[in-house]
C-alpha cells in the first residue's frame, strides 16, 4: 500500500487567478521548481480528461533534468484536478476559496526511491514557489 503525502498553501488570490496560474503553461514555467537553482523552461498542458501534462524541470547549471509527465483523470474547473503521473502514482489537487484567498491542497502517492520527508518537502517547496509567484503578480 502506498504512503499518501498531503501538502497545502493558502494563496492570497481569488480562485480564478489561482486556477489560471496553476494550469496555464505560461505561468507554470514561472513557478514549477523547488529552488532558485532550478527552472522549468517548458510546459505543456492539455487540461481535459485524457489530456496530457508535461513539464521540463532542470537544474540551471544543466547538471540534471527530467520531464514530469501525467495524464488527467478528472477535471472540475476551479475546484479539482486528478491526474496519474507516468509512473502510475495518483495526484489530487483541490482549490478551496477561503475569505479573500484560495487554499490549494495536493495529495499524492509517495514513490519508493526517496524518503517520504524529502518528497513532501520538495512538493511543498514547489507549492510555496507557486504561492510566491501568484501573490507577486
Amino acid at each position: 500500500m502506498s504512503t499518501i503525502i498531503n501538502i497545502s498553501a493558502e494563496v492570497a488570490a481569488n480562485k480564478e487567478k489561482v486556477w489560471d496560474y496553476y494550469t496555464n503553461p505560461t505561468h507554470i514555467t514561472k513557478w514549477n521548481f523547488a529552488s532558485d537553482d532550478w527552472q522549468c523552461p517548458h510546459a505543456e498542458n492539455d487540461l481535459k480528461v485524457g489530456g496530457k501534462y508535461k513539464a521540463r524541470m532542470e537544474a540551471k547549471d544543466g547538471s540534471f533534468g527530467f520531464d514530469f509527465e501525467a495524464e488527467y483523470k478528472e477535471i472540475q474547473p476551479l475546484r479539482k484536478i486528478v491526474y496519474t503521473i507516468a509512473d502510475g502514482r495518483k495526484v489530487t489537487i483541490t482549490f478551496e476559496e477561503k475569505d479573500n484567498s484560495t487554499i490549494v491542497s495536493t495529495e499524492f502517492e509517495a514513490e519508493n526511491t526517496h524518503p517520504v520527508e524529502m518528497q513532501q518537502a520538495g512538493w511543498q517547496a514547489i507549492l510555496n514557489n507557486f504561492k510566491k509567484v501568484v501573490e507577486s503578480e
